[in-house]
């Protein structure tokens, strides 16, 4: 491992510290919450607009742009210094948000969409970047524990908030509020957040970013073909698939002659940086992922209304603030940070096992213990991933870093929704129940007005294709667990 220099805090002072660090928090939520807050508004959009084949474009093109440029932020922020690619980030997140607010068509909209995301990559890495260069290790890790939680409570006021601003001041309101947002963020950063000059001469892997970029944008279209061709599998899929692949491929081929690689490919020497990585992907499979299918298996095995299945995600939700406030205080107390990885692996394999185990009779009570124990796995390994990699890079590739594990994180929560929903449509394939037209459009008012009987047999189907999905997310925590196991006992040092 890369013995690391005495650590220098980018503002010395903690009370201006402090100020930083509220304005990223705010940065970040405005960039999380993008992401969540539009899925209540589509059905107004989709009904302004028209265009329904498009409808998945509005969310899908936000997130494949954000993972696009993830790793480019991090390495310019390596090679410019964290200050002016923030200001640019929120900058292009503002004018995104601006366009999104006064799209006249659909395509417009996408287009705006497009634009946003290349703002709200770059904000979440360069916030975690940031980061680093405020905190020491240790110190770090509690700082980080409170960006989880605001990247938890985006996910879950984001709809609902999504849904009020709608219906009381129009769809366009959802964009249009990042404005005033992103100015007093700008203007905040721009007055406190001091600019360190890097160091050496920078010069841009232009070629390795665009190859990169391609790579990683296949990776999400691919993810995301059964609803955008029509299957997991398809001849657009596999093409999207080849193409990535020989991107990747010229990648690492530029990567090695290039002089500022975009992610130096002497990190992927380091053991420790392999194994976060594969813990990453991991947890955005089982700790993002899967939290889109949890309203759909409440509402229709157990019968819940909305209103009633989102008051279990209080369960959830509370177990990831436990999790990760108590992982954020220990790991900065006494520094080691693999226990925390392998208990959050293994308790969220535990759930998922008692997952396969619910059946339309189980206690609701049952249900909102085993949530809970999940979302406190979760939020014990939140952070492990970045502070990790962070801590593992040399100083001046921390951003490379952490674009590259940030990146990964959300790879992995794109496949698992992808391969989750793929599992749930053959799961329910050729199930004929009278009564019931269409099984995968059944709406939740609708199930409310069947007969009990009827309603009984709907619960049973979606009870058996959900089976497979969660045995799929074990199966991916167990991967997991045993990267998390094999991770170095690495102990975060304190400079100060």
């Amino acid at each position: 491992m890369d013995m690391q220099p005495a650590f220098a805090p980018l503002v010395t002072d903690d009370k201006r510290r402090l100020i930083v660090f509220s304005f990223l928090m705010a940065a970040l939520f405005m960039a999380t919450l993008d992401n969540q807050i539009v899925s209540t508004a589509l059905p107004t959009i989709v009904g302004e607009f028209g265009q329904l084949e498009r409808f998945g474009w509005i969310g899908s093109s936000y997130l494949l742009a954000t993972s696009a440029v993830m790793p480019l932020y991090g390495k310019l922020g390596d090679l410019f210094g964290r200050k002016p690619v923030m200001m640019a980030a929120v900058t292009i997140f503002i004018l995104g948000s601006a366009l999104c607010g006064l799209a006249v068509s659909m395509n417009t909209l996408i287009a705006a969409r497009v634009l946003q995301g290349l703002g709200g990559g770059g904000l979440m890495v360069s916030i975690f970047s940031i980061n680093a260069d405020l905190f020491e290790p240790r110190e770090r890790a509690r700082y980080q524990s409170y960006s989880s939680l605001m990247l938890m409570a985006s996910g879950a006021i984001g709809p609902t908030l999504g849904g009020t601003m709608s219906d009381a001041f129009g769809w366009r309101s959802i964009f249009l509020v990042n404005i005033p947002i992103g100015l007093i963020v700008l203007v905040g950063l721009l007055a406190m957040l001091p600019y360190r000059r890097p160091t050496r001469q920078p010069r841009i892997d232009y070629a390795g970013a665009a190859l990169l970029a391609l790579a990683v944008a296949s990776i999400v279209l691919a993810a995301d073909s059964a609803e955008l061709f029509g299957a997991l599998v398809s001849v657009e899929s596999l093409g999207v698939v080849a193409f990535g692949l020989a991107c990747a491929i010229g990648w690492v081929a530029v990567e090695r002659r290039a002089p500022e690689p975009i992610v130096p490919l002497s990190l992927f020497g380091n053991s420790t940086f392999n194994l976060l990585l594969v813990v990453s992907i991991v947890s955005g499979s089982i700790g993002i992922g899967l939290v889109n299918y949890y309203a759909l298996f409440l509402q229709t095995t157990t019968g819940l209304s909305p209103s009633v299945a989102g008051l279990l995600f209080i369960a959830l939700t509370g177990g990831i603030v436990i999790g990760s406030l108590s992982a954020g205080r220990l790991i900065s107390k006494f520094g080691f940070y693999k226990p925390f990885s392998i208990a959050s692996i293994g308790l969220s394999l535990t759930a998922l096992a008692l997952f396969t185990q619910i059946h339309p009779d189980t206690p609701i009570a049952i249900v909102a213990l085993v949530m809970l124990l999940h979302g406190f796995g979760v939020g014990l390994g939140q952070q492990v991933p970045i502070l990790g990699i962070q801590n593992a890079a040399p100083q001046r590739d921390v951003g490379a870093a952490t674009g590259a594990v940030t990146l990964t994180r959300m790879s992995g929560a794109a496949i698992a929704i992808s391969i989750y929903g793929a599992i749930i449509n053959a799961g329910l394939r050729d199930i004929a129940i009278p009564g019931v037209d269409n099984l995968k459009e059944l709406t939740p008012k609708a199930l409310a007005l069947l007969a009990p009987e009827t309603r009984h047999l709907v619960a049973l189907a979606y009870s058996h294709a959900f089976l497979p999905l969660f045995a799929a997310a074990a199966v991916s925590a167990g991967i997991g667990l045993m990267a998390a196991l094999m991770l170095k006992p690495v102990r975060l040092p304190r400079h100060r």
